[in-house]
């Protein structure tokens, strides 16, 4: 069954395939051959007034009595005074024409498996017993030897207790299947909390992915655009030329930023990976904010550079970018160093600078939470290493 299966029509499913429901054409053939076997005979046995015509109206008025009441009763609750109604009703009828014509037992095939798919096992046993009473009663008013009459009460005590153990196996396997399909409706109900709760779930996952794209890309190239033109503003009289750089790189990074839009919506790599590999973005990184803030800045590469998984390059890359974003907006750092080691099991990324640094047990943004999320993502760990006024060091390694 599909996980995305209403729960509506789930249920309708499973009621089209309950037992009872299933079966009911078939039990109700059954019903209606021994119950026109039953009149058929007894009509040909016994002269047509008045015995066999009261037997047979006796037995007729079988049908209407279970589709007007037993009918509703099959796969139902055995609650209330219905079934008890509906059992010693059907004694009534089968009792009376029994007494008319004795030849009218032979509906009790059809009735005693009845009692039991209707009643209480209890209620089902005594009217199975009941319906028994009238023919033996007829049988034993004749006159009859002493081997006739044992013979008889072998045989009804016999299919009596065949009815009973036969009874009684139908009614476990009636409440067995109830039990069942109230525990299939639980599941049912339970799988589809289940899946309301995970599309919640992944709905949030994406939306705090979204969070941690937009903090790391959009809003961190926004704030660079807007220290640019910041640093672009006094200067515009006093030195045009150097305005004009900041400007210049003010609109490379807002082109930067629009090509991380446009992948953030169709879901690509970043932009800043775009063709070409990890170590290259980083140093692009490195010269870019050596420009942005005139500060000494170095990119190391050690070890064997190649591509790693989608995923890896990517945590990197945006602690990269994290890192560098932190430096611009709180270091206040005149050098910055960034070592980017491809080693054989791991690859090792550190971002120091000289700066004001700060207390990591303090600190509690968005930035440095998200670094750590997503080196844990990939089976990372992210370390912070930095004291007030003696720099700051942050260093991510993942497995390659």
């Amino acid at each position: 069954m599909p996980d995305d299966l209403p729960l509506e029509t789930t249920r309708r499913r499973m009621s089209e395939d309950n037992a009872w429901e299933l079966g009911l054409g078939r039990w109700e053939s059954y019903f209606a051959l021994v119950l026109v076997s039953t009149v058929t005979y007894v009509t040909s046995e016994n002269d047509l007034w008045p015995t066999g015509t009261v037997a047979g109206v006796l037995l007729l008025a079988m049908a209407p009595w279970y589709l007007l009441v037993g009918r509703r009763l099959l796969g139902m609750e055995r609650s209330g005074p219905l079934p008890y109604v509906y059992v010693f009703g059907l004694i009534a009828l089968s009792s009376a024409a029994s007494l008319a014509a004795p030849e009218s037992a032979l509906i009790l095939f059809a009735l005693c498996p009845q009692c039991y798919m209707i009643a209480e096992w209890w209620l089902a046993c005594l009217g199975m017993v009941l319906l028994n009473v009238a023919p033996a009663a007829r049988f034993l008013r004749g006159s009859h030897t002493v081997g006739s009459i044992m013979s008889f009460l072998i045989w009804t005590v016999v299919s009596i207790a065949f009815s009973v153990f036969f009874g009684l196996w139908v009614e476990r396997i009636i409440h067995q299947s109830r039990e069942r399909r109230e525990l299939i409706e639980q599941l049912e109900a339970t799988r589809a909390e289940l899946a309301e709760v995970s599309r919640e779930a992944g709905a949030m996952a994406e939306r705090e992915r979204l969070t941690a794209e937009i903090h790391d890309t959009l809003a961190q190239g926004f704030t660079s655009i807007l220290m640019l033109l910041q640093a672009a503003e006094p200067r515009i009289g006093s030195d045009p030329a150097e305005a004009r750089r900041q400007l210049g790189l003010a609109v490379r990074t807002a082109r930067e930023n629009l090509a991380e839009a446009r992948a953030l919506v169709a879901a690509v790599p970043p932009a800043a990976l775009g063709d070409s590999s990890l170590d290259e973005a980083v140093r692009r990184l490195s010269d870019r904010l050596g420009e942005e803030l005139d500060v000494d800045t170095e990119c190391v590469v050690s070890g064997e550079p190649r591509r790693l998984a989608a995923r890896t390059e990517v945590v990197l890359l945006r602690t990269a970018q994290e890192g560098l974003a932190n430096v611009r907006k709180h270091a206040k750092a005149g050098r910055v160093e960034i070592a980017l080691d491809y080693g054989e099991t791991a690859v090792r990324l550190e971002v120091r600078d000289d700066g004001r640094g700060f207390d990591p047990a303090a600190a509690s943004g968005f930035g440095l939470r998200g670094m750590r999320d997503r080196a844990g993502q990939v089976g990372g760990t992210l370390k912070i290493a930095s004291r007030p006024g003696e720099g700051t060091s942050i260093i991510v390694e993942v497995p390659a």
